[in-house]
């Protein structure tokens, strides 16, 4: 088996960051009715503090965050070198910070209460080309 027939396989995760329980609760219990795999976290911290699987996949990303900002944790993962796409939630965000967001990198800006279909065609547009990334990585 290739190694791009490998990544191809690979069961993707979203990786929610909310410090919100009940965001983190009901986007959990969706993504897992639809058979992702979810892993949630309260801050960006503790994203950072813990291993990953070599997987694919995105981040569903609250923007106001106590300590880490959702913005400043998106530096960091670039300086980093972490490439996971990054799709960024608001319940009170302004037109700037969406912009810096969208600039810096973020495949979508969404506003809550979140559109469920907006949502999940962003993690599944994320997922792919994550693993359209990873799969031309290993090509090189």
């Amino acid at each position: 088996m290739t190694k791009s027939a490998i990544a191809t396989r690979e069961e993707p995760v979203v990786f929610v960051i909310d410090d919100d329980p009940s965001v983190r609760q009901s986007l959990g219990d969706l993504l897992r009715s639809l058979n992702l795999k979810v892993e949630t976290f309260l801050s960006a911290q503790e994203f950072l503090q813990r291993a990953h699987p070599d997987s694919p996949g995105c981040i569903v990303l609250d923007v106001n965050m106590p300590g880490m900002s959702g913005l400043e944790f998106q530096r960091a993962l670039m300086q980093q070198g972490v490439d996971l796409p990054i799709i960024f939630i608001s319940g009170d965000s302004d037109i700037p910070i969406s912009v810096q967001a969208m600039k810096s990198g973020a495949i979508e800006f969404l506003t809550k209460p979140l559109n469920e279909q907006a949502l999940l065609a962003a993690i599944y547009a994320g997922l792919e080309r994550d693993r359209a990334r990873r799969i031309l990585r290993q090509s090189l």
